[in-house]
């Protein structure tokens, strides 16, 4: 099944974790603390009202810079855009241009398939408010990750797998989300910090 089919048929639950999981990977260019999202998470656990969590973590990113690049304006409309109330409706619309924004974000820091911020083309908006490359769609179709660079690839299949586990195991398909999660975080931080030094 494709990533677009499992985003079409996930529940509230599902939709949120697959948002969530796609912010907590890319924050990481944004703040150095990975538990700035994790009272998000608990609140998925219990199906609690997250719209206070989600301020206080809005909060610790502090005020956008207007010189950031954008990947890093990428990371931050993701978590700025999550719905306060975690509505079937709101939530689709957000996970869908997560998971375009993110893919969009390992594009352009992918060392074998950089992405052209130049290109007068420019990017397309989906409906959550973040921008997405028509590259990005088309990998989340049936047979997209073969034709994905590798950082792109391995994202695909990190999106992949959340929403299959929410959709398997319900709430407790949380845990292993998170730790996924948490591993395309690490694989982001050390792709950003090859860059610093090649650059450096």
């Amino acid at each position: 099944m494709s990533l677009v089919d499992l985003i079409a048929q996930a529940d509230a639950r599902g939709l949120a974790a697959s948002g969530l999981a796609c912010s907590d990977r890319c924050v990481s260019l944004l703040v150095e603390d990975d538990e700035l999202l994790r009272p998000l998470w608990a609140h998925l656990v219990d199906d609690s009202d997250w719209s206070a969590s989600l301020d206080k973590a809005r909060a610790a990113l502090g005020p956008a810079d207007p010189g950031a690049d954008e990947a890093e304006r990428l990371a931050r409309g993701m978590l700025e855009s999550a719905p306060a109330e975690r509505t079937g409706e709101a939530l689709r619309a957000w996970a869908d241009a997560c998971s375009l924004a993110s893919l969009r974000l390992h594009r352009l820091l992918d060392p074998a398939d950089p992405a052209d911020p130049a290109d007068p083309a420019g990017p397309s908006e989906p409906s959550g408010g973040v921008p997405a490359a028509e590259d990005d769609r088309a990998v989340r179709g049936a047979d997209g990750a073969d034709e994905a660079p590798p950082l792109v690839a391995a994202e695909l299949a990190r999106q992949t797998v959340v929403l299959q586990l929410l959709a398997e195991h319900g709430p407790q398909g949380l845990r292993r989300a998170l730790d996924v999660s948490g591993e395309g975080r690490r694989v982001l931080r050390a792709v950003v910090s090859r860059r610093a030094r090649g650059r450096g």
